[in-house]
């Protein structure tokens, strides 16, 4: 009788990927994105543990989205107080603080609990091409977002 193994939090080895967000779709690249936090795509996947790697967008500023999406998709925030609900285009958004864009797609796809919370900090988002994470070598990740191959 075979038995099914649960890995250990020792035993699990977590890479670091760098991915660059250059006219990607944005709903797929986060897709893909969140598949790789939870450790979707290892085979040593278990849905009640963190399995997953870590992953560095770079260029979140040149995210695409497409059709009108970039002047119709709105994005709400509120402060708490009454009449403190603050309503913003994409554009705006993605001129004023880009990663954020990226952030709440990716955490839109996560578990709603202490392990998709736990899970979203394993991301890390930067509206350039530099970021602070040479010494973990993360290794560059291709990910095509682009349906049918255009561009």
């Amino acid at each position: 009788m075979t038995k099914t193994i649960t890995p250990s939090s020792q035993g699990l080895d977590q890479k670091w990927y760098v991915i660059d967000a250059t006219d990607q779709r944005l709903g797929r690249l986060a897709c893909e994105v969140a598949k790789i936090l939870r450790g979707k795509n290892k085979p040593t996947y278990t849905p009640h543990m963190d399995t997953g790697d870590f992953v560095i967008i770079i260029n979140a500023d040149k995210v695409a989205v497409t059709g009108r999406k970039s002047t119709q998709k709105l994005y709400r925030r509120h402060s708490g107080r009454p009449g403190g609900m603050k309503i913003e285009t994409f554009e705006k958004l993605q001129q004023r603080i880009p990663e954020r864009i990226i952030e709440k797609a990716v955490k839109g796809m996560l578990p709603k609990n202490a392990l998709g919370r736990q899970l979203f900090t394993k991301l890390k988002v930067y509206p350039g091409p530099n970021h602070p994470h040479q010494a973990q070598k993360p290794e560059e990740l291709t990910l095509n977002t682009i349906p049918n191959g255009d561009k």
